[in-house]
């Protein structure tokens, strides 16, 4: 009788994980990966919208708007999975930063006269805009003509890495795009169970029934 017992215990055990069909678990797979792509999408979608936001800061040149932007830019990207945004470099505020230490190291007294107006005569015409490329022509314009020969050694132009910016993406976040995951997960983890535990009841079933 306790056989039969053990038997009919294993059997409604099975009965009890058969009632989840598996086709209504894979249902909601696909519904909650809809779900969790759509939201990492957007996740993406903000962080470019928020990265881009910086760059036009930058462009506009007002260092309270770029602040400001960097911190948004911050501030979703670590709190937002999928945001992952590379390196972003503050270009135009670099190129007006260094500008302004050559413009100051140009109005000395210099024996060749206004060597900085003669550097930018000879080098704007090969840029068409402020560039890495136009600062270092004017710093080696200014150098070749500056008395002591050691212009490097008194104009410091500023750092480039001090101008980039990176922020971590988490690997999870308690958004609607990490919700969604955590929905997948648990709904795979589901399946995979219920297979392993039919197995197992079966198998326990075939066993007590030799």
């Amino acid at each position: 009788m306790g056989i039969v017992a053990n038997n009919q215990g294993v059997k409604r055990s099975i009965r009890r994980l058969q009632h989840v069909k598996t086709w209504q678990l894979l249902i909601l797979l696909v519904l909650f990966g809809f779900l969790a792509a759509t939201f990492l999408r957007l996740n993406n979608i903000g962080m470019v919208q928020r990265r881009e936001a910086v760059l036009v800061a930058d462009r506009q040149g007002d260092p309270e708007q770029i602040k400001s932007r960097l911190f948004d830019l911050q501030r979703f990207v670590t709190s937002h999975m999928n945001t992952s945004m590379g390196t972003i470099y503050l270009e135009s505020q670099y190129n007006r930063d260094s500008q302004e230490i050559i413009n100051q190291a140009g109005q000395g007294n210099n024996p060749n006269g206004n060597i900085y107006k003669k550097a930018q005569e000879v080098c704007a015409p090969r840029f068409t805009s402020y560039s890495q490329a136009y600062l270092q022509c004017t710093v080696d314009y200014l150098e070749r003509y500056n008395p002591s020969g050691e212009l490097r050694s008194t104009v410091k132009l500023p750092k480039p890495e001090a101008y980039s910016h990176s922020f971590a993406s988490p690997l999870w976040s308690s958004d609607f795009a990490g919700w969604s995951v955590l929905g997948c997960l648990l709904i795979i983890v589901m399946i995979i169970a219920r297979f392993i535990g039919l197995a197992i009841l079966r198998l326990i079933l075939k066993i007590r029934n030799r």
